[in-house]
């Protein structure tokens, strides 16, 4: 299995890209295709004492960033770190492609270069996230502001078969994320998307509301990228003042460090699954090749987890079965 790795995508580029990808592929036996400049490659690695000699660097100097407008992957980036990758990957040099660069250019890359699955109407963003029944899929999160209720019918055929074949949740429930569970509330596109997804041979639950999601309501989430966008920083932003807030609690004084010491193991349970840099990134479901798109602040462990994500995404028969499921 060869992955290629967009060496300098994030905001702790290139050291935690180059950490994170010598432990997946010590873990997991895979091979590693660096994209960026070799020069700062190599300098970063003996710098830190890191062993990447059993990885291919493919050079470019140049970095799309968050700031650059993500169409200049059509000219002006076209050969970045990110781009090149895409362009390896559309080639047959890689098995899957991890970033975690630009959303914006990762998204028009992958449409420009690696293509849509044939009869995708759009690709989107698709989040795992933790629930307090494990986890579930939140799709787009991000890609496409506006969606028909066919395209939201698609979301939910693509995020089912991911969760069937490379999670194993057999027959996902599917919500529809709305400000209520009657099939009458929300926008037009949502009641006309309610109708059309009660029609289909997957397990529709119906709409879902937000505050139900965390509660495990339901395995797949579907939405209009920009309600999943939201969903998803206010979801992280809350657990994460969540968890600061009982840190804090905890060590208000003696008898609540000594609380804490007694439910500790339980604590880290908790925390571990409430942790969002376990599943690693997001797929960028619809298009042909795996293409996964890490956080922006990965470390390397949630740059590791990502990799893991694109080669179980790789094994697992999903974009074939994803395309039957289009075709039909």
């Amino acid at each position: 299995m060869k992955i290629i790795v967009d060496a300098f995508g994030g905001d702790n580029a290139p050291l935690e890209i180059l950490k994170g990808s010598i432990d997946a592929q010590n873990e997991y036996g895979c091979e590693i295709i660096l994209t960026g400049d070799e020069n700062k490659i190599k300098a970063c690695a003996t710098e830190n004492n890191l062993d990447i000699s059993k990885m291919e660097i493919v050079h470019t100097e140049d970095v799309i960033s968050m700031c650059d407008n993500p169409l200049s992957m059509r000219n002006e980036h076209k050969n970045s770190s990110l781009g090149l990758g895409l362009q390896l990957l559309a080639e047959g040099k890689g098995d899957a492609f991890v970033t975690a660069g630009s959303t914006g250019a990762f998204v028009v890359g992958s449409n420009l270069y690696v293509k849509r699955i044939p009869g995708v109407k759009k690709a989107a963003m698709a989040s795992l996230m933790p629930n307090d029944e494990g986890k579930f899929m939140m799709m787009d999160c991000g890609a496409n502001l506006v969606c028909t209720p066919e395209v939201l019918n698609q979301f939910a055929i693509m995020a089912k078969t991911y969760m069937e074949k490379v999670e194993g949740v057999e027959n996902p429930r599917v919500g529809l994320a709305n400000i209520g569970v009657e099939e009458t509330k929300g926008t037009e596109t949502l009641q006309e998307a309610y109708k059309l997804m009660g029609q289909q041979n997957y397990n529709f639950v119906g709409n879902i509301e937000v505050r139900d999601i965390p509660a495990g309501g339901a395995d797949v989430v579907i939405c209009e990228g920009f309600t999943g966008n939201v969903i998803l920083k206010m979801y992280e932003g809350v657990a994460g003042v969540l968890l600061g807030n009982i840190k804090s609690i905890f060590k208000t004084n003696v008898l609540t460090k000594i609380g804490y010491l007694c439910i500790k193991k339980e604590m880290g349970g908790f925390k571990k699954k409430m942790d969002y840099k376990a599943y690693g990134g997001a797929p960028l479901m619809g298009i042909s090749k795996p293409v996964i798109k890490g956080h922006g602040s990965s470390d390397a462990r949630a740059f590791k987890n990502a990799i893991r994500q694109a080669i179980a995404y790789a094994n697992s028969g999903a974009i074939d079965e994803i395309a039957k499921a289009v075709s039909k």
